[in-house]
Order: structure tokens, then sequence, then C-alpha cells
């Protein structure tokens, strides 16, 4: 039985309603799943378990970036984002095509917040076609909904 932040009985503090009464939402599609804050955890643990965590942390990190508004925070995160994922041989390097890493490579000393939206929609389609019908199948997942079920 999976045994993660989701196995803590009852509300978890962060969260406005019961992760469990999301989870049978998360079914219905990859942007229920992804605009619910538990939901990313819950696909989290199960894309460290399938090791490809960095394509929902690039996800998450871009949904962040897009929100920026002063231009020394927008270098600053583009710079981080680059060298933590999009860079060749980044500790978390994503898996994109070679012309959208060098359109970023040669864009990232002067970004706009519009630098990371191909690479993001490859990285959400990616997880839209490959992973979330993994998860959906998941031990991770099924325990959820029958733990959802069972109330």
């Amino acid at each position: 039985m999976w045994k993660g932040r989701f196995a803590l009985s009852g509300r978890l503090c962060c969260f406005p309603k019961d992760p469990l009464e999301e989870a049978e939402t998360w079914g219905e599609s990859v942007d229920k799943l992804l605009e619910c804050k538990s939901g990313q955890i819950a696909f989290r643990d199960f894309l460290k378990s399938e090791y490809s965590e960095e394509n929902i942390l690039f996800w998450m990190a871009c949904e962040e970036y897009k929100k920026i508004k002063s231009v020394p925070e927008m270098i600053s995160s583009a710079n981080r984002i680059y060298s933590e994922f999009v860079q060749v041989e980044a500790p978390r390097q994503i898996n994109i095509d070679c012309g959208t890493r060098e359109n970023i490579t040669k864009n990232i000393s002067q970004p706009s917040l519009s630098s990371f939206d191909t690479a993001q929609k490859l990285i959400y389609s990616l997880m839209a076609r490959d992973c979330y019908p993994r998860f959906l199948k998941s031990d991770l997942y099924q325990a959820l909904l029958m733990r959802a079920d069972s109330r």
C-alpha cells in the first residue's frame, strides 16, 4: 500500500479542500489534476517513482515564472530555470528537442515571460499523453480513490 503525504487522515493544513475529495476529479483530465495543489503533489510523487519528476517540477517552475512582475526577478528566475532544467547536463534536464533548447539558450540573456512557453508546452504534452494515463492506473492513485470511496 502506498504511504505518502496523502496517507494522513483528514485534511492537510495547506489545502482548502480535503485532497481525497479532489482526487476523484483528477481522472477527468490532466488539467484538473494540475490545477489542484494536492493533485500536483500526488502526480509529483508518482513521477518521482518513475524517475521523471523533473517534468512536473519544470512545469510548476514555468507557472510561477509567468507570474513574475519585476525584470530583475524575471532574469534571476529565468537563469535558475535554465540552469536547473534546460541547459545540457542540467541536474534535472528535461527532455526537449534540440531546436527548442537552442532557442532558449540563445535568448536566455534577455528573457521574457514567454521564454519557456514552447518547452513548457512540450513537457505538458509529454505528461498528458504519457505520464498521466499511467498515473491514473497507478497504485498511488487507485489507493487514493479507494480511500475516498470508503468515506
